[in-house]
């Protein structure tokens, strides 16, 4: 089945998921159900007082509280979903998307897939032309980020394929001649990936690294650098720090969204390419030990372990939120087909 978002605009149906904001900023996002109402401790609002109403539209409950009404958009739901492992943040999917230069009929390797946040931003730059293949080592991570991902495209897209198993093993057998536009390796040790994303990738190709500490930068982009098959890394991180402007009184926030992760990218050179700045690379000085190495180890950088019972809930949670997804999209169908047939 081809999929994509509910419809961003137009007035509200049966079948919309809308964001509810209430009194003291309060959020609900509800899923309009015939008959559906929500109940708060400041009273009841029924879903039929939406439907029919434009976005941004202002409601008000049995103990009139008023609410704001809006459709969340995709930074909202990604925020607000059930995970499997920690997501990437919009403002690093969104400079993922614009260094990995993401494109429509782009062929787009993903590992891992963590909660699908990531996998959602891409989608989205794909449109329906192009291809995202995830891997991810985990089952239940997999499971979680389908789950999401119906949840917010109404089902599965046709140009998403999660494959379970390790890059190393499996890219090969998935694209042994290359055929890759796009790599993006959000995991612990990404340099361990970087010899096989090397013979999948096109030349001109971009392979992009997400890690969370400087230790991870620093390893990748000495082994990216050492193999000769890439243009040189660059690196960086992304900052958001909001802004309180009330007429002159306009001044930064105290509190910013600062460090989540680095981003690396570099491009697949032609095979037999020397670029011209190679031999500068001879005097920098990147010497390291092996005391050194053992602190690049997954084990000393940390990795997040999610206890089996907490994840089984958050995987309920999420099948239950794309069960309720996927019954809305036939909703939508059923009501299309009868208004049709009117």
């Amino acid at each position: 089945m081809s999929v994509s978002a509910p419809r961003p605009s137009g007035p509200f149906r049966y079948g919309d998921r809308v964001q509810l904001t209430g009194p003291k900023g309060k959020l609900h996002t509800i899923t309009l159900r015939e008959g559906g109402e929500l109940h708060t401790h400041r009273g009841v609002l029924r879903h039929d007082v939406l439907v029919g109403l434009p976005d941004g539209s202002v409601v008000s409950n049995s103990g009139d509280a008023e609410y704001l009404a809006l459709r969340p958009l995709l930074r909202d739901f990604v925020m607000s979903m059930p995970r499997g492992a920690a997501i990437v943040y919009p403002k690093d999917a969104a400079q993922i998307v614009a260094q990995a230069d993401v494109f429509p009929g782009a062929v787009v390797v993903e590992a891992g897939v963590g909660s699908g946040a990531l996998s959602l931003w891409l989608l989205r730059a794909l449109g329906t032309e192009g291809l995202l293949v995830s891997f991810e080592r985990r089952a239940e991570f997999a499971e979680v980020a389908r789950a999401n991902a119906e949840t917010f495209l109404g089902g599965a897209p046709e140009n998403w394929r999660v494959e379970l198993g390790d890059l190393v093993e499996a890219l090969p057998r998935q694209f042994p001649d290359g055929g890759v536009d796009r790599v993006i390796l959000d995991m612990l040790a990404p340099w361990e990936c970087i010899d096989v994303v090397s013979q999948a990738l096109e030349p001109g190709g971009v392979v992009l690294c997400y890690v969370a500490t400087v230790t991870q930068l620093s390893r990748v982009v000495e082994y990216v650098r050492g193999t000769g098959l890439f243009t040189e890394p660059e690196s960086s991180e992304t900052m958001i720090r909001s802004w309180h402007v009330e007429g002159l009184a306009v001044r930064p926030d105290h509190r910013m969204v600062a460090h989540t992760g680095f981003l690396m990218t570099a491009r697949r050179l032609a095979p037999g390419a020397v670029p011209p700045d190679v031999r500068t690379r001879a005097i920098r000085k990147t010497s390291y030990g092996d005391e050194d190495v053992d602190l690049w180890t997954p084990g000393a950088v940390g990795d997040r372990q999610i206890n089996d019972k907490n994840l089984r809930k958050r995987l309920r949670d999420a099948q239950r939120a794309a069960g309720g997804a996927r019954q809305a999209a036939a909703d939508r169908e059923a009501s299309g087909a009868d208004q049709a047939s009117a």
